[in-house]
């Protein structure tokens, strides 16, 4: 029998689960959290990013925090030992579709063309709604969604409830983490740590994610063991199989000594964690 590689794949959302503050403001990495990762790698652990973020823009972060493999994109991405190995674009026609209905419904749109920190708009009005620093926007006079092969993102700004109005919505996968505007953009990390544990023959029984929001939720599946931030959305925590401590509270470190990921008796000690 072929010794496995990996005792665990250990998979991390990073806005909120690794990262706490808000993106391009007063974001930051904790100290226990940058130490956690140390210890799992140490103790053979796999260590993974899966993100919503489009490649470009957390593969930054991902060389920050010392990690070389990534699901990105809400899992239609997957950078494997530093090198992008798929990254897949959303439903081109649903996304055309999609622009004119906001076209005639008056809704303000944005889209992501390439895997970049950019998006483009067709005038300054998007940036004006929204206020938004988590990406780089530029206005493009005249943007036609037909000049790009392919779209990785799309971005609404409205009111939250009224994107339900657009019909064309419907085809593409979305969330909302603002009240000003919605991602348009894949929402299944669960396929994409899927694929990537089968490419480096693990077991999907020895996965365990840790996440904290709505898009989140996908990769919260019973194949797996599911760790919940105790600042993570109810419905997240309702799902886990087990809810940590906040993010900015060791979260990360005291679920993975509780799950026995690494041994450390001193915290076990002075925080009565009891490993399963």
């Amino acid at each position: 029998m072929q010794e496995r590689k990996y005792r665990k794949f250990c998979f991390f959302d990073i806005d909120g689960t690794l990262a706490v503050g808000r993106p391009g403001i007063d974001q930051y990495v904790p100290a226990s959290v940058a130490e956690a990762l140390r210890k799992l790698r140490e103790n053979g652990h796999f260590t993974a990013i899966a993100t919503g973020r489009s490649h470009a823009m957390a593969y930054g972060k991902m060389i920050e925090l010392g990690f070389d493999n990534m699901v990105s994109d809400g899992g239609w991405g997957l950078t494997v030992g530093g090198e992008l190995r798929e990254l897949q674009a959303l439903d081109y026609q649903a996304c055309l579709d999609l622009v004119e209905e906001c076209r005639e419904k008056d809704y303000i749109w944005a889209i992501q063309p390439y895997d970049s920190d950019t998006r483009f708009a067709p005038d300054g009005r998007f940036y004006a709604a929204t206020g938004d620093s988590y990406m780089k926007t530029q206005a493009i006079e005249g943007l036609d969604p037909r000049d790009y092969p392919q779209i990785y993102k799309m971005y609404i700004a409205c009111p939250p409830g009224s994107e339900y109005a657009l019909d064309a919505l419907k085809r593409l996968p979305w969330c909302r983490y603002h009240d000003s505007y919605i991602f348009v953009e894949p929402t299944e990390k669960e396929k994409g740590i899927a694929r990537m544990v089968e490419m480096l023959g693990g077991r999907t029984e020895d996965v365990v994610v840790f996440g904290d929001g709505p898009n989140d939720l996908s990769m919260f599946t019973d194949q797996w063991t599911c760790v919940a931030v105790g600042n993570a959305v109810p419905e997240l925590k309702a799902k886990a199989s087990f809810v940590t401590k906040n993010a900015d509270d060791d979260g990360i470190y005291h679920a993975c000594v509780h799950l026995g990921l690494f041994s450390d008796p001193e915290y076990e000690k002075r925080n009565g964690v009891s490993q399963l």
